[in-house]
């Protein structure tokens, strides 16, 4: 009897393998190895010597990684608000079943599906000054023209509308997912006392998603602090790395500069900024749910 007991044990084992087997490879193994290099003096080309912490030492006292770190953070406080409000204002005002409702989640769902070459170059023929959509209403509105895309105040601006319209679609489809399994006896008993909109949404709607909320809001960080593509295909980090996120930074110090152990300390540092921001987001969100 232990015996088939073990056997069948053995033979569930198998079942994750391949899961535990990708996610050793991809996940577990690469976050101790870039732990290991971020001890370590090296290059593209190998050759590690053991140096300790001198690489954190570099990145914290490097003047360019406070100031990405500073854009980074300024990003995601703009970011992920935006994100959150506007996914569940447009899933509750699609939370219905016409077909103009169908029509209109395909069309806020579609720009999640493309990549971030395409989205970058559609929000370019925006921004571009010249000839760009804003640059011809400007001119058209007799208004001078703004550098969105090369002026200090407006890059990274710039790379948080392309962001916000690009990733919108998904913070919607969970709203809209969350909303559709609350009961609808509770807006039925709710209709009965003549509550209020404002009532409902406070006092059912919220309180029934929260947990979704939350979900939404961590995503969305981790997600928002990798930051890459649009700010290197838009601005390149400029004008005078004013648009320059942290991952932008490890990509330059790696591959530009070929210092990869300086790269992976900066990356590990992210890595922990990531783990706080999330963890903070968590429990001041389930701290407000217990009061």
């Amino acid at each position: 009897m232990a015996q088939s007991y073990r056997r069948s044990r053995w033979s569930n084992a198998l079942f994750i393998l391949p899961y535990m087997t990708v996610f050793l490879a991809l996940l577990v193994f690469p976050l101790f190895w870039g732990m290991w290099l971020s001890l370590n003096k090296t290059d593209l080309f190998g050759g590690a010597r053991f140096i300790g912490l001198k690489n954190y030492a570099r990145v914290f006292s490097d003047p360019v990684f406070g100031q990405a770190v500073w854009n980074t953070v300024v990003f995601v406080l703009i970011s992920v608000p935006t994100l959150v409000a506007l996914g569940l204002f447009l899933s509750l005002a699609l939370n219905r079943t016409t077909r103009a409702s169908t029509w209109l989640r395909g069309l806020f769902f579609s720009s999640t599906v493309l990549s971030v070459t395409i989205v970058t170059l559609i929000w370019r023929f925006v921004f571009i000054p010249g000839d760009g959509l804003l640059a011809l209403l400007f001119d058209k509105m007799g208004w001078e023209q703004i550098g969105f895309l090369s002026a200090e105040g407006w890059s990274l601006f710039s790379v948080g509308v392309a962001t916000v319209w690009w990733c919108l679609g998904l913070p919607m489809m969970l709203f809209l997912a969350a909303l559709q399994q609350i009961p609808a006896d509770l807006y039925e008993a709710a209709a009965l006392d003549n509550a209020s909109r404002w009532r409902v949404l406070t006092r059912i709607t919220l309180p029934s998603i929260k947990s979704t909320i939350v979900l939404v809001a961590i995503v969305q960080i981790v997600m928002q602090f990798q930051l890459f593509g649009q700010a290197q295909l838009m601005t390149n980090g400029g004008p005078a790395g004013s648009s320059r996120p942290i991952v932008l930074y490890i990509f330059d110090t790696s591959f530009i500069r070929w210092d990869v152990g300086m790269g992976t300390a900066a990356s590990e540092v992210l890595f922990l900024i990531i783990l706080l921001a999330a963890m903070v987001q968590y429990w001041v969100t389930s701290r407000k749910g217990e009061a």
